[in-house]
Parts: C-alpha cells; structure tokens; sequence
C-alpha cells in the first residue's frame, strides 16, 4: 500500500529508539505487520514486535539521522502489493515501488528516502473485454473480463477471492466493454461487490486454491544437464547452490529466458547491481522462443540489490511470490527466481540480531527453516478457486559462504525443495559450464515426470538417462583409480568407459550460454544427442570385442563429431548422418 492511498492513519505513535532498520516506538496502536510511516521523512516499515506500550518496527529504507521524537505513523494495514495490469515489463523494488516511476518523479537514478508511489499505474486506461454477461453467476476468483496486458499475456480480471465466502455466488448486475483505468468498477455483483481490475494483497499471506496437486509436467529448460538428468516440474521447488563465480546467476537468467513458463518473475534479492542491470538490458532484445515476442514481455522484475537498504531484502522475496501467485490464479504456470536466499536469510540475520533474540546456527534465527518452508510451499500446481489450474514453480539461487554446502541456509534449503542442482568451484575453474556437479545432484522428480517425456519425446527417455548416470558414476570411481596408477594402467574396456564418459561431459552435459544455437536445446535435441553417444558406446564395444585395439578404437575420425552436435540448427539430419559414419568407421574396423 502506498503512503499516497493511506488517507487514514490511527494511533500514532513517537519513536523510542533507532538501531539500523529497527525502530522501537512508544504508543503506537498497531498489530503485527502492519504497514507505519517513520520519521519526519515518512520512512516505510512494518511492525515485527509489540511488547506492551513498545512497538518495533523494520524500516524498509536508510535510517541514519532519524531520531527519538519524531512520529511514527500508522496506516492500520498488512503490507500489501498492488495487483492488477501493469506488473508485467515493469521493474520493483523490494516493497513493490516501480523504480522508473521514482526516477521520473526524482529526475535522477538516485532516490530520496520516503518517496513512493503505487506498484501499478492508476491513471492508465485499458481496453476491457468481459468474458461474463449480465444475470451469469460467478463465485470468487472467477473471471470476468481480460485485457491485453502485453503483447504476450492477456490479463484476466477476477472477482477478487475475499469478495465471496468460499461456495458462495452472486449474479452479475452490470458489466460493458470500454476504456477503464485500474481503480474503475468494470463490472457489479448483486451483493454490491464492484470488481475492478486492481487488487491489494497481504504479501505474507498466501492467496486461497481449491487443491495442490501433484505435478507431472516438467519445466522444460532447454539446458541438457537440467531437463536430461535432473528436471524440475511445473509447480516444484528447486535450490541451487554453489560459490562466488560457479554460475548461479548465469544459471537463472538461462532458466528465466527459456524455461517454458508462461510469467517469469525474477527475484534480485541482495545481489550485485550489474546482474540486475544485464537482465534489463538483455531481456527486451531476446525473443521468447514460444511466439517470438519479447522476453520482458511476460517478466517481472524485482530488485533489491547490494546497494539497497537490507530490511527490505526480507520483503521481496514475499513481494515476488504474492505477484506469481496472482498470476497462478489466472491459470498461468509462472517460474519465480530468487536470486539469492541467502542474502534473504543474511537480511533476516541482521533483524534478529538487532531484536536481541536467541541466535541459532552461525547467527541465522531459530526459526530459519520455518521462513524458508512458508516461501517455498507457496509453490505448486493448483487447482484454483475459479476451477482453472496453474503452478508457480520456485528456483532459489543459495550463495554459501565458501561454497560450503552444511552452512544452515543450504541445509535447510535441501530438507524443503525436490531438486538440487549442486555447482562446483572445481568445474567453473575448468571451464565445464554449466557447472552443476552431476554426482550431488538429484530430482525427486524423475520418476512422475517420466510418463511426459515418454509421451512426448522417447518411450525410452528414462532408460537412455540412466544409461548416462551409470556410465558418469562409473567414470567417477574410475578417476580414483587413474590418479594412482595412471589412465594406462587400466584395462581396454574401462579405458573405453573412460572415453564415452568423455563425451558425456564434453559434449551432452557442457552447454555454451551465449552461443545462439547450443544456449538452448529442446528436449528432442538432448535425447538424440545421448543416443549418438550411445551409438558410439554400443559400436565401440563391439569393435572392442572383436579385438580391435583401443587406441584405433578412439581414434575414428568421425566420433568427435559428437562435439559440434550443439550447435547445429538442423541437428535432426547431422545426427543421423554422423550415426551412420560412426557405425561404418567401427565396422570396418573388423
């Protein structure tokens, strides 16, 4: 809620004391989260503690030169995001303030403490299309119009969910086409609801479904190693965790590109400016690969990066899955980035510390993992209270200290989400991209995911899959032995074994970002490409057996073909044809 919609304020109070981002105050009427203005400024916070006549409150912005006696300022309200058309292409801060919106107000990039202005554009008009007629019946969270949001999502407007009890309808009195602003009654109920198309929503509560189901569509990345190996599935949780410099960041911008979602919400929680600032520059020139329109045009963005005052790190991620859920409800499937909870968590720190409660674990809260649950078991496919389905899957980036993975932030993470995509210092130093550790990862995903792949691109898509783990497990024990003895040292076929899990690594699960073919590879692409090493695996072996010598064996002049599979736009007939070369160099072998 912005301080420009609080008209009416109740029992204000005065500041106590100001230590950082928390402020205490004395006589101040307010209930736990309610949204107060703080200092002569108006700075925003919301209210984490009441203790008798003492109320603490986290300041969401720079506190240094507030003081005791100046008032504090109650709105009496939850801290809530404006939702409605607009939120799409725009970019926020941590409390939902649009940041061009503040830079035009300012007329400069850098903002003075206490401005605000609401999340969506209240004046802008929208061209209404009611999908419902006078006298239908509609319950909460139905439908009732749409209107062109982007050039991508159409924006459906919905009878807000605490409009109506839960089973409960009432008849549509009034509604027409037209031009409408988002504060505008568009259509009228017969219990005098008047639907417009904006709506405020409490950040920290979720928003009502019917059912969560579980989900068994997977959010096709087009990233080999992820959709290959270790797939996520619309309406599931994922963590990757990893050190400075091993792809993180990286890994969620290829995620928010092409993951086929339908609404990408990007979370900048507590990271460097320059990777917020390389999405907003890259995201409006690339295409969305599903209808050539683009990126930016089904993304929110929210920043809130180093630079920025750290209280309202806690908020956004809380900001972020409000806005996708919104979205949920429309029937859309929407991914959310939180880059990075650790910084979230580190931001929870910091407040605690200053509240002088009892540490846990390396100074994180006792209720840490309580936090993280409530965040990521927001997501899921559901079933909606309008009857439609949508997911909101989550993917959050985890910055251990030292890349050391028993920190309390990536524990905890591991205890929640069902995919893990573990990061290596040692692969990034290699410059084996994307770095995810193949050996600590896993999806528990794997097997109600299966069935669509089956369906859609292999009957033995999860044959051929654990094909590649048994041969990379293989690999690994294999090195330990190598490293004593040397590669020469170990029989022909394992040193065969050594070769095709060569190409595995080199070829199927390296994927080079910014080339503009190999950046993505649709899951036919990723299923051909391992049967090609396959083939080589099987015709090799064979060869092997029929006493051909390994060294010949390796050296076919064919097989590093393999390499270049990649980056081939009409790889369906590269591939076939480098199968058929592969198998007659093999067999003339003998």
């Amino acid at each position: 809620m912005s301080k420009a919609e609080s008209t009416e304020t109740t029992g204000d109070g005065v500041i106590q004391s100001v230590s950082g981002p928390v402020v205490s105050a004395r006589d101040l009427d307010a209930r736990m989260n309610d949204v107060v203005y703080v200092g002569d400024e108006g700075l925003m916070g919301e209210v984490i503690e009441i203790e008798g006549n003492i109320t603490t409150v986290q300041v969401y912005e720079e506190t240094s030169g507030v003081g005791p006696g100046e008032p504090v300022e109650n709105t009496g309200e939850p801290l809530s995001v404006d939702l409605g058309p607009g939120m799409l292409d725009a970019i926020y801060d941590g409390v939902q303030r649009p940041l061009d919106v503040l830079e035009g107000k300012m007329g400069s990039p850098y903002l003075d403490r206490g401005v605000d202005a609401p999340g969506i554009d209240l004046e802008k008009e929208w061209e209404f299309e009611p999908t419902v007629e006078v006298g239908d019946e509609v319950g909460r969270g139905d439908v009732v119009g749409i209107v062109e949001e982007t050039v991508t999502i159409d924006h459906k407007v919905m009878v807000p969910p605490d409009a109506l009890e839960e089973d409960e309808t009432a008849e549509v009195v009034a509604i027409e086409p037209g031009s409408f602003d988002v504060t505008e009654a568009v259509a009228e109920l017969s219990n005098g609801t008047e639907v417009s198309m904006h709506q405020e929503w409490p950040v920290r509560e979720p928003r009502p479904s019917a059912n969560k189901k579980t989900p068994r569509t997977p959010l096709v990345s087009g990233q080999r190693i992820l959709d290959g190996l270790f797939p996520i599935a619309k309406g599931g949780t994922a963590a990757i965790p990893g050190p400075f410099g091993s792809g993180k960041t990286v890994t969620q911008h290829q995620l928010a590109k092409y993951a086929d979602a339908d609404i990408i919400v990007y979370v900048g929680c507590g990271e460097r400016g320059n990777e917020m600032t390389e999405v907003i520059e890259d995201f409006p020139e690339l295409e969305d690969p599903a209808n050539g329109n683009p990126l930016m045009a089904r993304t929110s963005l929210i920043a809130n990066t180093s630079n920025m005052p750290v209280a309202a790190r806690e908020s956004c991620i809380y900001t972020g899955i409000t806005i996708a859920e919104y979205y949920r409800d429309m029937g859309y499937d929407v991914a959310l980035m939180a880059d990075s909870t650790s910084r979230w968590a580190e931001a929870m720190r910091e407040i605690s510390s200053r509240l002088e409660e009892m540490p846990g674990e390396e100074g994180y809260p006792a209720y840490l993992a309580a936090r993280l649950a409530q965040f990521y078991e927001r997501a899921g496919y559901f079933e909606n209270v309008n009857g439609t389905e949508g997911s909101v899957s989550a993917i959050g980036a985890v910055s251990p200290p030292g890349g050391d993975f028993s920190e309390p932030v990536t524990q905890n993470t591991l205890r929640i989400v069902k995919t893990f995509w573990a990061l290596d210092a040692d692969l990034a130093e290699r410059r084996h991209f994307p770095s995810i550790n193949w050996n600590e990862s896993y999806s528990l995903y794997k097997n109600q995911l299966d069935p669509w792949f089956q369906e859609n691109v292999s009957e033995d898509w999860p044959e051929k899959r654990q094909w590649a783990v048994d041969v990379l497990d293989e690999e690994t024990e294999l090195q330990e032995i190598v490293q004593l003895v040397g590669k020469d040292a170990l029989p022909d076929d394992q040193q065969l074994t050594l070769e095709v899990a060569r190409y595995l690594r080199e070829a199927y699960l390296q994927q080079n970002a910014f080339h503009p073919v190999d950046t993505y590879c649709p899951p036919e692409k990723t299923y051909l490409m391992l049967t090609t090493i396959e083939t080589f695996n099987d015709e090799a072996f064979d060869a092997l057996e029929a006493g051909v010598p390994v060294e010949e064996i390796i050296d076919v002049e064919s097989v590093p073909r393999i390499n270049r599979i990649g980056v081939q736009e009409d790889y369906e007939e590269y591939v076939e044809e480098l199968k058929a070369d592969i198998t007659e160099e093999l067999r003339s072998l003998y």
